[in-house]
């Protein structure tokens, strides 16, 4: 298992296009992956538990991902969230 704390840098945070653009990533992995924020885990590859999450600009989430390809999908998911959704 690889988890990576990330700061989501974007303005809106989660939610709407970048929710979207975040779970399109996920599913390219085949590893299974979960977002942490506070208390909360959700499955990184459905939209609706993403947005639930509420994980607003300047938010520390962690990206925790189990399988075959795990620090492939920590990384390319920590640079979309950092990069701040190419915003």
């Amino acid at each position: 298992m690889t988890e990576k704390k990330v700061k989501v840098r974007n303005r809106v945070g989660l939610n709407g296009k970048s929710a979207k653009m975040f779970v399109k990533r996920a599913n390219t992995y085949e590893a299974s992956i979960w977002v942490e924020m506070q208390e909360k885990r959700i499955e990184a590859k459905g939209l609706l538990g993403v947005l639930s999450l509420g994980a607003v600009g300047g938010t520390t989430i962690k990206i925790i991902a189990r399988g075959r390809d795990e620090k492939e999908a920590i990384d390319g998911l920590s640079r979309l969230v950092e990069s701040g959704f190419e915003e």
